[in-house]
């Protein structure tokens, strides 16, 4: 497991142990399984950096969330949390670039309670490239 940025008695591991570590716990989406997960009421939040979205479009129904303000708009106790957004016991499925960061982001999740987190296998790239449908508007973002 890799060690907390508090943790600095900890040894140093490999980006790549750390993402095999956060998969471990992880039920991860097939993107041709998306709609589907959507329709049984997943949240689907995409934490796809701005430039990116705006060149490559939008999943429809997903929700923007930077990735910088994921955690503090999704934890109902921090104070800073998104109205509407998912409880605890909602499924939410993250949704990043390639499939690497949404790991990370959907494992941090889970820490915070959100035993239903989820990510997307190769993130946008893999929707894109299993001919889904893309809007060019979000559906809602959430600063």
């Amino acid at each position: 497991m890799c060690p907390s940025f508090y943790d600095l008695t900890g040894d140093a591991e490999s980006i790549d142990r750390c993402l095999a570590t956060a998969r471990e716990s992880l039920t991860r989406v097939e993107p041709q399984d998306l709609t589907e997960w959507q329709d049984d009421g997943a949240f689907v939040i995409d934490i796809r950096p701005e430039a990116s979205r705006r060149a490559n479009g939008y999943i429809p129904g997903a929700v923007v969330i930077d990735r910088s303000v994921l955690e503090w708009r999704l934890d109902p106790t921090s104070g800073y949390s998104m109205s509407d957004g998912p409880t605890r016991d909602d499924v939410v499925v993250v949704v990043c670039n390639e499939g690497y960061s949404s790991s990370l982001a959907a494992s941090d999740l889970k820490r915070l309670g959100f035993r239903w987190a989820a990510d997307l296998v190769g993130g946008f790239r893999g929707y894109v490239e299993a001919g889904l449908p893309i809007d060019e508007e979000p559906t809602r973002v959430v600063e």
